[in-house]
């Protein structure tokens, strides 16, 4: 009989393996002191993904967050365009913070309060009395029956396992507030619910914006942000249309509220779903949801004499971040030689109309006109454009499941897991119990059960 030897180095290198795997790799990863700076980071960089604009284009961070001061001393367009600032949460930094966090709570699930609850399930029992004496509260009473003490636990909702092993001792155990074990559980398994839907939305999601002129229809295309996996197979076959755009002005005319009238169009153009949008009521089809952010001014409807209805678009112009306006140039010659350009800033109305040398010539509202190089030009309405931040993320229900286990697990562990011994040897009660939250109730508990019982002849 031979033995092969170069199985035994294996055996003991894998031996090795597995006892540093369990003492020390699990003792680092299931550490709560890591797992509360692991929070910590994810926290400030869930921050900073809130506090710096996120997917924004390279022009908008090298205007916003020059080189030359530096914010900070040190942030620049350019340090978080390397890092990844600008798209935090599908960086892969980030989201291996989130894959270690619920690595370290799912190890410490397993490691520490799977086992915990598989004790809180054992008991047994205390057979003699020196075994009291170890406890935070107990007492003896001169009693001849445990018998009394039962519906007063039972009363109060404990769960009695009792044992008559021979007649003269008496044995029972009692407990309640086993959820209160099982909470930290759920709370565990909630947060790690939370950050896979956190994951996963970041991965398959996407974000895109639109600026959409009021009466316009139009399918989603302009992404600007999307994880790696995701799939714009959701926006096909149905469309959307703004059916009107206004704002809402106050008394002193500021902008109240901006709203979008919108309707979801299907493949033969037939209206599947409507809603009236603003800030922070959206419109959600299939997944995908239709946020009122932004607004603009599309353009202008004129008339010259008596000719048809012309809209002529407007665009932004640059004021060097001194307010926001819209201008374009309408001719008032057929050959394009002459014309005016018409200034607005808002949708009330109000429009500025200066002639090709910058001069002002007038101001006019909405259904007014004004002679201009012998016509006359008639200002019918100013057409306003809604900006739309659209999101896909598929891992919201996953995230809400989490918020639900997480609120769940909470309210459960504020349950304490009581348990009460007692045991009779000839006409003396032995009785204690420990509790592992809520100490000064718990005791206010006991008291309230011996006082039931008898007078305690030592305590």
């Amino acid at each position: 009989m031979t033995v092969d030897n170069t199985t035994i180095p294996t055996a003991n290198w894998w031996s090795s393996f597995r006892k540093f795997f369990r003492q020390e790799f699990l003792r680092v990863l299931t550490d709560l002191r890591l797992a509360i700076i692991l929070l910590l980071i994810i926290a400030v960089f869930s921050v900073t993904g809130t506090v710096i604009e996120q997917g924004q284009t390279p022009a908008f961070y090298q205007a916003n967050y020059p080189e030359h001061p530096a914010l900070f001393g040190f942030l620049t367009w350019k340090v978080i365009q390397v890092i990844g600032l600008d798209h935090v949460y599908r960086t892969w930094w980030f989201l291996s913070l989130l894959v270690l966090f619920g690595t370290s709570l799912t190890a410490c699930t397993f490691t520490r309060q799977l086992p915990a609850l598989k004790a809180a399930q054992k008991w047994k029992y205390y057979e003699e009395p020196r075994q009291f004496q170890k406890l935070a509260l107990s007492a003896e009473l001169k009693t001849d029956s445990l018998e009394s003490l039962i519906p007063i636990l039972q009363k109060k909702q404990y769960r009695i396992f009792q044992d008559k092993h021979h007649e003269q001792d008496d044995i029972l155990y009692a407990r309640k507030g086993i959820v209160g074990r099982i909470g930290p559980i759920i709370v565990h398994i909630g947060i790690v619910t939370i950050l896979l839907g956190g994951i996963w939305g970041a991965m398959t999601g996407f974000v895109a914006q639109e600026m959409i002129a009021s009466g316009s229809t139009f399918q989603v295309k302009n992404i600007i942000d999307a994880g790696p996996f995701a799939s714009q197979d959701v926006l096909k076959d149905w469309s959307v249309k703004v059916n009107r755009f206004w704002i809402d002005y106050t008394p002193k005319g500021g902008i109240d509220q901006f709203y979008s009238d919108m309707s979801v169009l299907n493949k033969q153009g037939e209206e599947v779903d409507h809603e009236k949008i603003y800030v922070n009521k959206p419109l959600r089809y299939h997944g995908v949801v239709f946020y009122q952010t932004d607004w603009g001014i599309a353009g202008v409807k004129i008339q010259y004499n008596n000719s048809p209805i012309f809209q002529i678009p407007m665009g932004q112009l640059d004021t060097q971040g001194k307010g926001r306006i819209w201008g374009t140039w309408v001719p008032t010659k057929p050959d394009m030689s002459e014309g005016v350009s018409l200034i607005a800033k808002d949708l009330q109305g109000m429009v500025l109309v200066y002639d090709q040398t910058g001069k002002l010539i007038n101001t006019v509202r909405a259904g007014m006109s004004t002679q201009v190089n012998g016509i006359n030009l008639k200002i019918i309405d100013l057409v306003g454009s809604t900006g739309l931040q659209i999101k896909f993320d598929p891992g919201i229900p996953i995230v809400y499941i989490g918020f639900a286990l997480l609120m769940l697990g909470v309210v459960m562990s504020y349950f304490s897991h009581s348990q009460i011994w007692a045991l009779r040897k000839g006409d003396i009660l032995y009785i204690g119990g420990k509790t592992n939250r809520a100490q000064v109730a718990f005791e206010q508990e006991v008291l309230g059960i011996l006082e039931k019982l008898s007078s305690p002849a030592k305590c």
